[in-house]
């Protein structure tokens, strides 16, 4: 028959227990989360979400779609900075977004592999990935498996522009990972930023709104690479002052942007 699914609150651990003690123990379960959560960047307790699971007899599946190559010695994402690779069922990664090529794949014993290649529609009814595109990503997982230096570099440059942010009073979201969101709290000005950002001052940042994240906290999410210098970042955060003002006076004034 159908799964149950069952959603625990964000990050919170005992809810997830409370909904692991609460369903048949005899039942296969499954335990699915992220590691880092590309909204806010805040990263789940891994260990933890092990630990219940060993406890409850329960799989793991974990996202890693925004750590691989960013994470970890080698770049196998948190799980592998963690020490917990070897200890999670299923980790699913993408050949996109730091590997830069595009695609995905999941991990796992080859009896789970195998399983999901036999029943999974959305793996049977999908194109597979042309040798072009393969190679590019097999090319790529390489280099970045022998260059820590600009996972480390990646770190540093999304703390300083974090740093920069806070220092002039802009409302950085907190978090312990590469990503940088600024609250902005309305979809229009969060547009109008946005906008004359690129159209302004030649900076192309994603505007985050309803439904991707709650009304209230829409939001501008920068994503700094190991290339963009302190002088780019010291201009971004001068145009985002003057941005911040002009739209702070637009509301003032009471005219919608």
């Amino acid at each position: 028959g159908a799964c149950q699914r069952h959603i625990f609150r964000h990050n919170d651990l005992a809810h997830l227990e409370e909904l692991l003690i609460a369903a048949p123990a005899d039942a296969p379960k499954l335990i699915a989360f992220e590691s880092v959560y590309s909204m806010d960047g805040d990263i789940a307790d891994m260990a933890g979400t092990v630990a219940l699971a060993k406890k409850y007899g329960a799989m793991t599946y974990l996202d890693e779609v925004h750590a691989v190559g960013m994470y970890g010695p080698r770049g196998g994402g948190v799980a592998e900075r963690d020490g917990l690779m070897d200890q999670i069922d299923i980790i699913e990664g993408t050949l996109g977004k730091a590997f830069g090529v595009m695609g995905g794949y999941i991990t796992g014993d080859a009896v789970v592999v195998d399983a999901i290649r036999l029943v999974a529609s959305g793996f049977i009814f999908t194109t597979s990935l042309p040798p072009a595109l393969t190679a590019g990503a097999l090319a790529s997982v390489r280099w970045l498996k022998q260059h820590p230096e600009v996972r480390e570099a990646h770190q540093e440059r999304a703390a300083t522009l974090k740093a920069m942010f806070k220092a002039a009073g802009l409302p950085v979201m907190d978090n312990d990972s590469h990503i940088v969101p600024v609250l902005v709290g309305d979809p229009h000005h969060t547009k109008l930023i946005s906008d004359m950002l690129l159209a302004d001052h030649g900076v192309y940042v994603q505007p985050i709104n309803y439904p991707t994240v709650p009304r209230g906290t829409e939001r501008l999410r920068f994503t700094p690479t190991p290339f963009h210098t302190d002088d780019m970042m010291r201009k971004l955060v001068g145009a985002m002052e003057t941005l911040w003002a002009h739209c702070n006076v637009a509301r003032m004034g009471g005219h919608a942007a």
